[in-house]
């Protein structure tokens, strides 16, 4: 017998409930998914963002620091690429090559060689005559070969003696002598020559005062180094007032170039630790000045102390202390290129196609730029060529940044070079406008340099104190450099000349000024 099949009761409340239950599944799975999509997100950016700080590193280690940049497409005998012939194994035909060609053979008559550059004829001459070893009687000289070679004597101390005879007038006991001139450091035993040449071992060839102590030994003088740095103390007090008169000259620019870089100072209160100080530069590109100041931080503290009253064209980079300066009133604030140039070539090996395209289009506008410095235009062609040229590039660029950061991740070296240039664009367009207004701060960096390269030597600055009179005197280093002038000589020059100048004359006494009083 066949039982009948029980009806199932159908009961919606149930069904809901299972439903509901799915859903909750889903929706539970759904949101794992995403935390997991979000986090291999985070991971694939701090991968790249680690990636990016390991190649800048590798770059920093082992690489060249130049920024030059080679368009794609453009030719150069130096940048070949092999990835793309060998990708494949190469075949017998490959791998043999038959080379014909002609060559022309060079007349023997002709030279091709231009010959050595002439020696300086203000380079002293010692003349050595070489006669013939055998008797010259019955002959007569009709010319001279002249063969000369570049000797060098290293530098020699000498002994400067200052001999006064005494005289005393008959019959009495009134003796009179000469008084001795004025010397850079009274009752020292370190002439002009001297200190200036301690100074510009130590701030211009970066030797540090101890090896400038076992230089000296070696002429069989023995000076410590105690002795040495009291030197440079008494000669940065005789040229504080000079070093104050060039601040001056510098801070009432109406175009300054501003930039800071760090020195390590030994610290007092930490035996065995360094504090972190900041030279802040000042250069005035119009007069060719530099104006280095010591501060104990970053902070605006010193910018706003030395800027209280400057009014005109400020150019820096992009750090946060000088967005307050283009809030201020007669000041127009400036950006400089290089700074947004060199985040782009960072990029390129997160986003090589859209750095390389950034970079191409500034290698146009540089090129406007040089063709100026190496004097193939005058001024006001270069500002003809900037509106003509250089500007529709930029609104171009512009354009074409807006619409590629929407397309990029704002935390990639990519996205970071585009907002950069981008938020501060109007900044960086400034220069267009006068001819006499730089692209970049180039020039306040070349100005760093020598400090850059000092601190690798002598690593710190023993006191805050040291560090100032290091700044008074980069700042002097510095501004012959700009005027072509010879550091030594100036420096030697003004030690004599200081401690007897009219104070309302200094500025006769600045390297931009200076006539050498020892010729």
């Amino acid at each position: 017998m066949i039982e009948p099949v029980s009806e199932t009761v159908f009961n919606p409340g149930e069904l809901m409930k299972k439903l509901n239950e799915v859903v909750g599944i889903l929706n539970q799975t759904a949101q794992e998914s995403a935390k997991k999509d979000l986090i291999i997100d985070q991971y694939a950016a701090e991968n790249m963002q680690l990636k990016h700080e390991l190649s800048k590193l590798k770059i920093l280690v082992f690489g060249a620091k130049s920024e030059r940049f080679q368009a794609p497409g453009s030719a150069d005998q130096m940048q070949l690429s092999f990835e793309a012939e060998y990708t494949k194994p190469l075949t017998a035909e490959q791998l043999t090559e038959k080379i014909n060609y002609t060559r022309k053979k060079a007349a023997l008559n002709v030279t091709s060689h231009p010959g050595r550059t002439a020696f300086p004829a203000s380079l002293p001459r010692e003349e050595n005559i070489l006669l013939p070893d055998k008797d010259l009687t019955g002959y007569r000289e009709v010319g001279r070969e002249v063969t000369e070679e570049l000797e060098y004597i290293p530098g020699k101390l000498f002994v400067r003696q200052y001999i006064r005879p005494k005289f005393v007038r008959k019959n009495t006991d009134e003796f009179i002598v000469a008084s001795l001139p004025s010397r850079p450091i009274e009752k020292g035993i370190a002439g002009p020559g001297l200190l200036a040449q301690i100074i510009i071992d130590k701030y211009v060839d970066h030797l540090p005062v101890y090896r400038q102590v076992e230089r000296f030994k070696r002429d069989g003088i023995t000076l410590a180094a105690s002795t040495i740095s009291g030197w440079l103390t008494t000669c940065c007090t005789l040229l504080d007032p000079l070093y104050q008169r060039l601040k001056n000259e510098v801070l009432k620019s109406n175009y300054l170039q501003v930039d800071e870089s760090p020195i390590k100072v030994l610290d007092k209160d930490k035996k065995g630790s360094t504090h972190k100080g900041f030279y802040w530069l000042y250069y005035a590109p119009l007069n060719k000045q530099v104006f280095f100041d010591y501060r104990q931080g970053r902070g605006r503290e010193g910018p706003e102390e030395c800027l209280k009253n400057f009014t005109g064209y400020l150019q820096t980079d992009g750090y946060q202390v000088y967005e307050n300066f283009a809030k201020r009133d007669g000041i127009t604030h400036m950006g400089c290129m290089a700074h947004s140039r060199r985040k782009f070539s960072e990029a390129i090996d997160n986003d090589g196609p859209r750095a390389e395209y950034v970079l191409g289009e500034l290698q146009k506008v540089y090129a406007i730029e040089r063709k100026f410095l190496d004097k193939q235009v005058d001024s006001a062609q270069l500002l003809a060529d900037r509106k003509e040229k250089a500007a529709p590039i930029l609104v171009k660029l512009k354009e074409w940044m807006l619409e590629n950061y929407v397309q990029v991740l704002p935390k990639s070296p990519i996205g970071k070079a585009i907002k950069y240039a981008l938020s501060r664009w109007d900044q960086l367009c400034v220069y267009l406008i006068d001819a006499n207004l730089l692209v970049d701060n180039n020039q306040i960096e070349n100005a760093v340099r020598p400090l850059a390269i000092g601190r690798k030597n002598y690593l710190f600055a023993g006191s805050h104190e040291a560090a100032q009179r290091a700044a008074m005197l980069y700042s002097f280093m510095g501004t012959c450099k700009k005027n072509g002038v010879n550091p030594f000589e100036w420096l030697r020059d003004i030690l004599i000349r200081i401690p007897e100048h009219h104070a309302n004359k200094l500025d006769e006494l600045l390297p931009k000024n200076w006539v050498n009083s020892t010729k």
